[in-house]
C-alpha cells in the first residue's frame, strides 16, 4: 500500500511507499524537503481534543498589545514634538547681525552645517545671512559660481553642495 499527498510547496500530487511515512524526502516536482505524512487508513486517528481558550489570557495579550501601540506613538508624538518646538523657537528669534567683511565665512559654516545634518543651527545662521540683504545673496552666487569650492567644503561632493546652496538661497531671499 501507498501513502498519497500533495507537496506543500508545489501541491502536486505525491505517491510514496508504505514505510516511508513520518519521514523527509524530496518532492520530485520542485525538489523541496517535504515531510511525508504517516498515515495508516486501517488505524482510527481518533478524536482530536481542543484546549479551550483562556479568556484572561487573551484580554491580557491584546491589553499588552495596545498598551505597547500607545507607547510606540507616544514616543513617535514626542520626537516629532521637538522639532516643532525647534522651528518655532528658531523664527521667532530676531536673526543676528552680520559684519560685512564675515559673512563669506558666515555662509560656509552655514552650509557645513546643512552638510552635517545640523539643520535647527543653519536656520539660524540662515536668518542672519538674509539680515545682511544683497550683499549675503552676491556672496552665496560667487560661492555657487567659484570652480573650486572652500576648503571647509571641499569634502561635500559637488552636486550636494549645489542642492546646498540652492537650499540656502531659498532661505535668505
Amino acid at each position: 500500500m501507498s501513502i498519497t499527498f500533495h507537496c506543500s510547496y508545489c501541491n502536486k500530487k505525491i505517491i510514496a511507499k508504505d514505510g516511508t511515512g513520518g519521514k523527509r524526502g524530496k518532492c520530485p516536482s520542485c525538489h523541496n524537503k517535504i515531510y511525508v505524512p504517516n498515515l495508516n487508513p486501517d488505524e482510527d486517528e481518533g478524536e482530536l481534543t481542543f484546549t479551550p481558550i483562556d479568556e484572561q489570557e487573551r484580554k491580557r495579550k491584546e491589553d499588552l498589545l495596545q498598551e505597547g501601540y500607545q507607547l510606540s506613538q507616544e514616543i513617535l508624538k514626542e520626537r516629532a514634538e521637538p522639532d516643532k518646538k525647534v522651528s518655532q523657537h528658531s523664527t521667532s528669534r530676531p536673526a543676528a547681525a552680520i559684519d560685512p567683511s564675515k559673512i563669506k565665512d558666515t555662509i560656509i559654516i552655514c552650509l557645513r552645517k546643512m552638510a552635517d545634518g545640523k539643520l535647527a543651527e543653519s536656520d539660524t545662521i540662515a536668518r542672519s545671512i538674509a539680515s545682511a540683504g544683497p550683499k549675503g545673496r552676491d556672496e552665496l552666487d560667487a560661492i555657487a559660481l567659484s570652480d573650486i569650492p572652500d576648503q571647509k567644503l571641499a569634502d561635500i561632493p559637488p552636486g550636494v553642495l549645489a542642492g546646498l546652496i540652492r537650499t540656502l538661497r531659498g532661505k535668505i531671499r
